[in-house]
């Protein structure tokens, strides 16, 4: 893995296109490459004994493929779904694996091309927060962006609690 250190005040490595979305009033934006496609929300068919973040499973075009709720994943208050909140389907890789799944949003907000001298490093928070998902900060205009990786939101574990819903 290549080193994504500061070069030239940003973060070069990861200039990019990224779609991004809101829970409340935060913005991220994800890699446009692991997005599939952006779907309304659908009934979502509960699966028992799975992790709290894990909504469940929905039928799309005859493949079951779990959901995730990022908003309890990252211990956000519920919210009624409107008709903005949407499901993205991203690919999201394990080691050698791949599994795809789909994360329940807020809302999609546009595809973003963030030149990589406007990504700042992820804050630093001390050992007690984890911000092993934050790719960087991107500064698009006055707005802050966080950049997602979206291979590390879910844990090893959490991957594999998803891959065994299917």
């Amino acid at each position: 893995m290549q080193d994504r250190s500061s070069q030239g005040g940003g973060l070069a490595s990861l200039a990019g296109k990224y779609l991004t979305f809101k829970l409340d009033a935060e913005e991220f934006g994800l890699e446009i490459l692991k997005v599939q496609e952006i779907i309304k929300m659908m009934d979502i068919t509960r699966v028992p004994r799975t992790p709290s973040f894990v909504r469940g499973v929905i039928n799309l075009r005859g493949k079951v493929i779990p959901v995730v709720d990022l908003r309890c994943k990252f211990e956000m208050e519920r919210r009624e779904e409107t008709d903005k909140t949407c499901i993205i389907v991203v690919t999201v890789r394990r080691g050698n694996a791949s599994v795809v799944m789909g994360i329940i949003v807020d809302q999609v907000s546009e595809v973003l091309d963030v030149p990589g001298e406007k990504i700042e490093p992820p804050p630093e928070f001390g050992g007690t927060v984890d911000t092993t998902f934050i790719l960087g900060m991107g500064k698009v205009g006055d707005r802050v962006v966080t950049l997602m990786d979206v291979d590390k939101v879910l844990s090893g574990e959490d991957v594999a609690a998803v891959a065994e819903v299917i």
